[in-house]
């Protein structure tokens, strides 16, 4: 499960459940804990004080921070502030970052995708290979083909494509983490693992958003990712990755189809059967 505000209600409800749990740390906290005294206060107060009884193993300090957002000057110094917190206290808790794709420039072929600003990543990107740490990445093929669906069939964006792809790609979730693989290995980070933080696709909103291709991409993706096939980079690689999201965000605004990610209807019901067994 993954959190992105928290709130101490939250966390109360899962103690005792054993729901492994991601803690993001919210935008607007960001600059404060640049500070090393408010990292280590939100630490004590999140982490420390639950952790007997809460499962928490990843903290995503920044969730799709761009370079030029204004709490990207942050980001560094709070990684470290929160990582130095973690270490005092003696908790075995990876602390890293979520990007989306557009971190990612030439990312088809899958071999050519490069960071676009590394002098933003890369101080990042250090950190988490020195302190052993997961990059999360979230994955969106529904964003890749709305965006391009000249050349990218909506069957190889659902995973129900096979073949037909002279590079040796079966599916657009691999071409896509292959592309962050590329760009680490070109920053000397060859050997980090990526976490898929979220991945989903929408029930309605827009191009190729209903509720069958929906259920057909969850179950598609759950299904490729239990098989431990990893992608052709990584090949045999468990792909640790978390669907997006729960429940459809009814009053998210702007884009339609951003309401519509959900397993569930806001009112709990759920769209589709969907099982992990």
């Amino acid at each position: 499960m993954r959190k992105y505000y928290l709130d101490e209600e939250v966390l109360q409800a899962l103690r005792g459940s054993n729901i492994e749990l991601i803690l993001d740390v919210a935008k607007e906290t960001l600059p404060s804990l640049a500070n090393a005294n408010e990292a280590t206060n939100w630490v004590n107060k999140y982490v420390t004080h639950y952790i007997q009884y809460v499962n928490m193993k990843y903290i995503i300090v920044g969730n799709e921070i761009h370079p030029d957002d204004n709490e990207a000057q942050y980001i560094f110094h709070a990684l470290q502030n929160i990582q130095n917190a973690i270490s005092s206290s003696n908790l075995q808790i990876k602390v890293s970052i979520a990007i989306d794709m557009t971190l990612i420039a030439n990312s088809y072929p899958p071999n050519d995708g490069d960071f676009n600003d590394k002098s933003y990543i890369q101080p990042i990107i250090n950190f988490l290979v020195n302190n052993g740490s997961p990059l999360l990445a979230n994955v969106y093929p529904y964003f890749a083909y709305i965006g391009d669906e000249k050349n990218i069939p909506l069957v190889y964006a659902l995973f129900t494509q096979q073949g037909n792809n002279n590079l040796g790609y079966q599916n657009l979730v691999d071409a896509m983490l292959d592309s962050i693989y590329a760009a680490l290995e070109k920053i000397g980070a060859s050997n980090l693992q990526i976490v898929v933080s979220e991945s989903g696709w929408p029930s309605q909103g827009g191009d190729g958003a209903t509720i069958e291709n929906s259920a057909t991409y969850y179950k598609n993706l759950i299904d490729h990712v239990k098989s431990g096939n990893g992608t052709p980079k990584r090949t045999g690689q468990t792909i640790d990755t978390y669907l997006f999201a729960m429940f459809d965000e009814d009053q998210k605004p702007n884009v339609e189809t951003e309401k519509h990610f959900g397993l569930f209807n806001p009112y709990k019901s759920p769209k589709y059967q969907i099982g992990f067994n």
